[in-house]
């Protein structure tokens, strides 16, 4: 399964960003999915999670209301609304897969997941 992240780019604080993330398999209704992001010199942090067909939604404590994960299943494609986005978020933001739902504690490790994108990069300037 190859997942393809896009959307990201460079916004000023307190602006909004839409990633998106398409997957190539015929059964991702059935897949749990993730979005982490890392930043230079930080550990990976898990940012979201939704489970198969949109069921459940996860987030990291960071996040504070201000992003929204969802999923197209008709589209194979996961989204990340990205609201009052922050210099703090600056980082490559990447979405992973597992071709089974997660339980609920599983979606913020990234090891549960087996199949990751190219990342796309979020700059937030000041």
């Amino acid at each position: 399964v190859q997942l393809q992240a896009s959307g990201g780019g460079l916004v000023q604080a307190g602006g909004s960003l839409r990633l998106s993330c398409v997957a190539s398999t015929r059964t991702f209704w059935a897949y749990g999915l993730g979005w982490f992001r890392q930043a230079p010199g930080k550990e990976r942090e898990f940012v979201s999670g939704i489970s198969g067909t949109g069921g459940f939604t996860y987030y990291g404590d960071f996040v504070k209301g201000r992003f929204t994960v969802s999923r197209d299943d008709a589209q194979n494609t996961v989204y990340l609304q990205m609201n009052s986005l922050q210099p703090e978020d600056t980082a490559i933001y990447y979405c992973e897969a597992r071709d089974r739902n997660l339980y609920s504690m599983d979606y913020a490790n990234g090891d549960n997941y087996n199949y990751w994108g190219q990342g796309t990069l979020v700059t937030v300037s000041s």
